[in-house]
Parts: C-alpha cells; structure tokens; sequence
C-alpha cells in the first residue's frame, strides 16, 4: 500500500528500477493470508511483519544500501530512500578505500536514528506481540533497551513495558551498521529480519463495514508463506516480496535516470 502512495510513490518511479522476489518458499519466510492485489489494505506500523516482507534499497551493482523489514509508511519510506542515494554516493566515490567505505556506512546509518522525525518514531512502536515474544528471549535479543524490566515483568507474570523496547526503526539502523556495504546475494536475511512472531496477519480482505474481522470466514482463509509456522499466532502481511534496486539483470537495472539528488 505505501509503495502505491505519495511520496513514495513519485520518488519510486523517477529515481528507481523496481523489481519483486518471492521468498514465501524460503525457510525464513513467515506466515499469512494470501491477499490479492485488488484486496483491501489497512494501515500498520513501521517494520510490522519482518519476516513476511523486506524493502531492499541497492545501488546498482547489487550491493545493499539498505533494508527495511516488514511494512513501512510512505513517508518514513521517503526518508529512508533519501537517505539511501547519500550512502550510494559514499558507496561510488573512488577516492575512499573499502574500510573508509564500511566505517562511514556504520556511523551513517547509526547516525540516522537521531535525524528520524517524531511522527517516525511514533509509527516504529513494535507491536504488542511482538515485544511479548521478544521478552520470551530477552537474555540474547537485540530489541530490547531495558533488559531489567522486560525480565522482571516477565518473573512477575506481568507485560513487559512498551519503553524498554527499541523501536523499529532502531532496531533496522542498528542490524544494517553491522552489514556494510554487502551484495544482495550474500545479505543474511534470516538473521536480519528475525523479531517478533513469524505468523502475521491482519485479515485484510475479511473485514467488515465497522472494520471489525469476521473470525469464522477468516479461520477458513489460504495462506501464503512458510507452513511449519502456520500454529503460531496470527500477525500481518501477506505479500512475501523484496524490492530491490536491481542485481545482475540488465533487463531491469543501471538504464534508470539517477536518483538521489533532490
């Protein structure tokens, strides 16, 4: 939905050659309806649904600039678009060496969490389930700013508070810093888009008029994605695609006007 919309939409079709990649045949897929294209669509927060769904923005090569897990508004898509052409450019200059390359990539994107806008913040919250089964494994998960409380919530048989979780758009800025600069080919997906539940699904297409889910007629509903997840609770996105900037098709990629300078 957000990549159909303003502004992304406009910045997509000027500066960008898209393409799609089915991964729901990929052990780290997740699970969820199969929607299609001219079925309903709902609003959902930053990076909901990571296993389902990755954007992957590259430069022309192949090689990854950026990769945002999950669902993302069209404005916070803008932003990280944006950001993306400035890595490019630091990516394409001759005059820097690969380890001048890799550190600038790391302070970048760290850097970037601070430049984030409020409204992207406030859109980045992690679902609710998400951080309770983020608190299952609090002792080795990278999500979690206060660790403390997560586990004494959890030794307390309570929920554990939304702040002692990063947000989102954290958590991408932090994984992709310690990936600089890798080809799409060798970016270790799995390990990049795994928090939260893997089944993630928000009935879309089996909503009502007043935007309640019918429950019977969604119970009955075909899924798309990795099956051996399917008994785990419900969550987001139907659609397991990655958009990417091109690598190794000459049908598709390097003849796009240059992007990145507006």
């Amino acid at each position: 939905m957000s990549l159909s919309q303003e502004p992304a939409f406009s910045t997509l079709k000027n500066y960008f050659v898209c393409g799609t990649r089915d991964i729901s045949n990929e052990p780290y897929a997740g699970l969820s309806g199969s929607h299609d294209v001219s079925g309903n669509a709902v609003d959902t927060t930053n990076g909901a649904g990571p296993h389902n769904l990755q954007l992957f923005i590259l430069s022309a090569d192949g090689t990854v600039l950026t990769c945002l897990p999950g669902y993302w508004h069209s404005q916070d898509l803008l932003t990280e678009m944006q950001f993306a052409s400035q890595l490019n450019q630091v990516w394409l200059n001759p005059k820097l060496s690969r380890g001048q390359k890799d550190q600038m990539f790391k302070q970048m994107h760290l850097a970037h969490i601070d430049q984030h806008s409020p409204g992207m913040v406030r859109r980045s919250k992690m679902q609710g389930f998400d951080m309770q089964y983020e608190a299952k494994r609090a002792n080795r998960s990278d999500t979690i700013v206060d660790r403390s409380a997560v586990i004494s919530a959890a030794n307390s048989g309570m929920k554990p508070p939304p702040s002692a979780f990063k947000t989102t758009d954290e958590i991408m800025h932090e994984r992709m810093a310690q990936r600089p600069f890798v080809a799409y080919n060798y970016f270790d997906v799995a390990a990049y888009s795994d928090y939260g539940k893997q089944k993630y699904d928000k009935h879309e297409d089996y909503r009502t008029a007043d935007g309640m889910v019918d429950k019977q007629a969604a119970r009955n509903a075909p899924t798309i994605g990795n099956k051996q997840v399917e008994e785990r609770p419900m969550g987001r996105r139907g659609r397991r695609q990655a958009m990417y900037n091109a690598p190794n098709n000459p049908a598709l990629w390097g003849n796009g006007p240059k992007w990145g300078t507006q």
